[in-house]
């Protein structure tokens, strides 16, 4: 589906949205979703996304607003989180995306790699939330979306820490959604499966690999980034009023709840 065919949710004109790691992979995908609504979308990362920003402009007519920040660094997020509330108003949508899947089996892993896995991958997660939850009270309600992934519901080997992470993220995703649904802020997870991604078509996929995968899938056609906007979008808007604390699965058929 390209992106100028997903479905308008009206509510999403105007809101001020956040996105970590809004500028390449599933974000960029995301950025451009969030923006052919109609909302005020900013995002940080660390590389430069000035160029990304003016394709956008020209693609879409609603310009995002880009903070270069490392997400590591809370003072740095914390800053990003901050500007975008000063241009955009106060963030009525929180979508924490980035993530970093570096593979390295248990036994390679030392203390200063599980300590930035967990920085990146779940540290971040709960520093945005709690930063942005003080305004989405005094607001009334507000949305966060958390990106967690398939791998801790699958026996995956190969990046124990990154696994162990997203598990994580649905635990504080459920306990974020019940400490603050009585002021009607809905907190939800979104898993895709394997996103084919730049990144990954660079690091990990091979035609060996993604035969494996595509297997394991219902249906036959590989992810795009595109295709996990429409979830997110949903999750983000008044159409999921009523869903909270839960886990939606995008990944074409690999796992199964319920």
């Amino acid at each position: 589906m390209a992106m100028q065919d997903l479905p308008v949710f009206p509510d999403l004109k105007g809101a001020s949205v956040f996105i970590t790691g809004g500028g390449s992979g599933i974000g960029a995908a995301l950025t451009e979703g969030f923006l052919r609504q109609g909302a005020r979308v900013a995002f940080c990362q660390r590389s430069e996304a000035s160029a990304f920003c003016d394709a956008m402009d020209a693609a879409t007519g609603n310009r995002p607003l880009f903070t270069p920040a490392d997400i590591t660094n809370l003072d740095g997020l914390n800053a990003a989180l901050a500007s975008a509330a000063a241009a955009h108003g106060p963030i009525s949508v929180l979508v924490n995306n980035a993530a970093n899947d570096q593979r390295m089996g248990t036994l390679q892993v030392d203390e200063a790699f599980f300590d930035a896995s967990i920085a990146v991958n779940l540290k971040s997660y709960f520093f945005a939330a709690k930063a942005v939850i003080p305004a989405m009270q005094a607001a009334g309600g507000g949305v966060i979306v958390n990106f967690s992934s398939i791998s801790y519901m699958m026996a995956t080997a190969g990046y124990p820490v990154y696994i162990a992470a997203n598990a994580g993220i649905t635990g504080l995703t459920r306990t974020l959604a019940r400490e603050f649904g009585a002021d009607r802020i809905r907190v939800n997870a979104l898993a895709p499966g394997w996103v084919l991604t730049q990144k990954q078509k660079d690091l990990w996929v091979t035609p060996e690999a993604l035969a494996t995968h595509l297997a394991q899938q219902c249906l036959p056609d590989p992810l795009e980034p595109q295709d996990i906007v429409g979830g997110c979008l949903f999750l983000a808007s008044s159409a999921s009023r009523a869903m909270t604390g839960q886990v939606l699965v995008i990944d074409g058929g690999v796992v199964h709840s319920g």
